[in-house]
């Protein structure tokens, strides 16, 4: 299993990439009264049929050529459950894929958020083609990063751009920051 949620996202947000998703949506809300964790990514990549979404859960298939098993999808699963949470995945062919996984963050077994900034900042950078929406919460504080509005003021600087780059790690980090109230 992967050491942290943001770890998880990173992996379920690079099948959205290589399903040819233009648009990727995540929403990460935490609820710390409720000690809920939910995130959700959503894209509009090619979408699976029902056999495949039923197929991905499993750990011993993968459609990808360079390994024989597919870990991320079982066991980001695995881990929702394991804290009493739950897991989601629909699918439609040509239209995309939404997933969305709860945790319950009062668990023991609750593997922490992790680097959130870190995660967001490699996706928005590193896929600079993609258009991201990314909406953090918590407990009713809300950041909202849409990268097209990001690219509307650059042009055609690249986001890779060391100073870009360095603005973009600084912003992120800092509004992650100020929506966790520290």
């Amino acid at each position: 299993m992967l050491p942290e949620i943001s770890l998880s996202i990173l992996d379920i947000t690079q099948n959205s990439i290589t399903a040819g998703a233009t648009r990727i949506d995540l929403m990460v809300d935490v609820d710390t009264q409720n000690e809920v964790l939910v995130f959700e990514i959503r894209d509009n990549g090619c979408g699976m049929g029902e056999e495949m979404c039923r197929k991905v859960v499993d750990p011993f298939y993968t459609s990808r050529k360079t390994r024989k098993v597919g870990l991320g999808i079982p066991f980001l699963k695995q881990s929702a459950e394991a804290t009493e949470g739950s897991f989601s995945l629909t699918s439609q062919e040509g239209i995309g894929t939404q997933m969305k996984a709860v945790f319950n963050t009062g668990h023991i077994d609750c593997m922490p958020l992790g680097d959130l900034a870190a995660t967001i900042h490699s996706l928005v950078v590193y896929h600079e083609e993609i258009r991201y929406v990314i909406c953090y919460k918590v407990d009713g504080r809300t950041f909202v990063l849409d990268t097209s509005e990001i690219r509307e003021i650059l042009g055609d600087v690249s986001f890779m751009e060391a100073e870009v780059s360095a603005f973009l790690k600084e912003y992120i980090e800092e509004h992650i920051q100020e929506t966790k109230g520290k």
